[in-house]
């Protein structure tokens, strides 16, 4: 598989990874364990900020 590949691979599976963290975080805000959840948000945030450069090294920017 070529680097490209690979890495667009990696994109769709952060993807999915960061909706799955969204869900939980958005399950979790305004319960008792609010304090998870905006841990989760931060987790979340952080995924993207990988996804974002993932992205731009599968488009050779």
């Amino acid at each position: 598989m070529s680097a490209n590949a690979e890495l667009s691979s990696l994109v769709t599976a952060l993807d999915e990874l960061v909706a799955r963290v969204s869900g939980l975080a958005d399950d979790l805000s305004g319960l008792d364990r609010d304090v998870l959840g905006a841990e989760l948000y931060e987790v979340e945030r952080s995924l993207r900020a990988a996804q974002r450069r993932l992205s731009a090294l599968s488009s050779g920017r």
